[in-house]
């Protein structure tokens, strides 16, 4: 990859100050185009006391065109966000951390006369988002067996649950 420098400084830039920004960035081991943001829901939010995972994809012409970022809360079709620095106002000068920030931003104070999606607008926005977090988004104290169990309530099959835990440390969120 072309700008690996540039993304493995970003990656330290960013898991540096993570106490302080609630951000924290990492490379898919299989796939240095493919990156997991994780960010924490803002204070005073419903979202707070979450920990909201976002999957990046940089294009090849990164830092010259914007990353790709999705997580399956925004949008109910695509899980693309609304968000104009991963659109029409990128510049290279665009850190991945100041992205991951602008996504936290739009958790705090989201846009609901411009939804990415109108079905999730019409919602009530406080009450679902709470729940949403507190169900899914929380940093789990949960061992495995519980989490197999709430899974496998929720509908899942056993041995899928299990291999997928496993696939993913246990984390569920």
């Amino acid at each position: 990859m072309k700008h690996l420098a540039r993304i493995l400084k970003e990656l330290e830039e960013c898991n540096t100050e993570q106490d302080s920004s609630g951000i924290t960035l990492s490379l898919k081991p299989e796939n240095l185009t493919r990156l997991i943001g994780s960010i924490a829901g803002p204070l005073g939010t419903p979202y707070e006391g979450g920990s909201f995972q976002i999957h990046i994809a940089l294009p090849g012409a990164y830092p010259y065109e914007p990353p790709r970022m999705k997580h399956p809360n925004i949008s109910s079709q695509s899980g693309a966000m609304c968000l104009d620095i991963l659109k029409d106002q990128w510049s290279p000068a665009v850190r991945l951390k100041t992205a991951l920030l602008s996504v936290q931003a739009l958790l705090a104070a989201p846009e609901l006369s411009d939804p990415q999606d109108a079905l999730v607008a019409r919602q009530t926005f406080i009450d679902t988002a709470r729940s949403w977090t507190k169900n899914f988004a929380r940093v789990s104290s949960l061992g495995v067996g519980e989490k197999v169990k709430r899974l496998v309530e929720m509908g899942f099959a056993d041995d899928l649950v299990r291999t997928s835990l496993a696939a993913i440390g246990g984390d569920e969120g």
